[in-house]
């Protein structure tokens, strides 16, 4: 069973504020929780030089070191989430002669609802690879 990390990143908080430890099931219910219009709000609030992030949740299975972040943009009225995706990925070159390992390959995607982000971490809680490998191919 694996066990992860988490921290959270907040408009008006410089640095990244690590929250320890978590199991899986209580990553479901901290990223349901967290209170994002409520930090998406601060932000009108805020100068735009005292915004250091939008907020923010990051997770990363200590087994597998893959990594998955959570941001928020927009408003209380409109608003999408980005979602990170890091993790090590074989690269091939344009011509398929050659490859690589990149050991923190970062893929994203935007534009995405509360549900699809949820969706998102059910898939990284599960190690369903295939499943966040297509949502990034469609993003």
């Amino acid at each position: 069973m694996s066990i992860y990390r988490w921290s959270t990143c907040l408009p008006d908080k410089a640095g990244i504020n690590e929250m320890g430890l978590i199991t899986k099931e209580d990553a479901i219910e901290a990223f349901e929780q967290f209170p994002w219009i409520e930090h998406l709000s601060k932000m009108d609030f805020l100068k735009e030089e005292d915004i250091y992030y939008s907020p923010s949740l990051e997770f990363e299975n200590t087994d597998t070191k893959h990594m998955v972040t959570f941001s928020i943009v927009g408003d209380d009225k409109g608003n999408e989430f980005y979602i990170f995706y890091k993790r090590p990925k074989v690269i091939r070159s344009f011509f398929g002669l050659s490859k690589k390992e990149v050991e923190d390959y970062v893929s994203d995607i935007t534009g995405q609802t509360k549900e699809d982000a949820i969706k998102f971490l059910t898939a990284f809680l599960n190690n369903d690879t295939a499943y966040m490998e297509s949502k990034i191919k469609e993003g």
